[in-house]
């Protein structure tokens, strides 16, 4: 029994080509036993989507078979925005900090580094919560990039 090197479909023996794709017929003892790497399931690639920010969101909505799975791209864009959001928290706190510390000749200075780390922690335990939910197959929605994702995701 001879199967398709491309698609994986069985090939009658004698064949020259795939009837399916159309493939030239590789001889079964040229083929490797193993069967293809099987995808992730969604909420692994879920979770995956929310491990390195905005780059593995683009990745997997660039990637098969998860661009086309809804819950996937949901936590994709998700993981999208919620990483601008968080780059833009942080400029935007840097520029706060500077201004305070700047006004207080450096008085403040250790008020602005305790409210970093706050704000820093608050949002990697968002962010381990997002992987949590993720994982267990939750579309938690986030309360504004949450409806964002959920139309752009379909």
């Amino acid at each position: 029994m001879a199967f398709c090197a491309k698609c994986g479909v069985q090939i009658t023996d004698g064949a020259a080509f795939c009837g399916s794709c159309g493939a030239p017929a590789v001889p079964a003892s040229t083929v490797s036993s193993a069967s293809p790497a099987s995808p992730m399931a969604s909420n692994v690639a879920g979770l995956v989507a929310y491990l390195l920010g905005f780059i593995t969101g683009i990745v997997l909505l660039v990637v098969e078979p998860y661009k086309n799975d809804k819950f996937v791209r949901f936590h994709a864009f998700q993981s999208i925005f919620i990483s601008g959001v968080y780059l833009a928290v942080m400029v935007a706190w840097g520029i706060f900090t500077s201004a305070l510390i700047g006004i207080s000749f450096g008085a403040l200075w250790s008020v602005a580094i305790l409210g970093w780390w706050i704000v820093r922690l608050a949002f990697f335990g968002l962010w381990l919560f997002l992987l949590y939910r993720a994982y267990n197959n939750d579309r938690f929605e986030l309360p504004v990039i949450g409806a964002i994702a959920r139309r752009l995701a379909g």
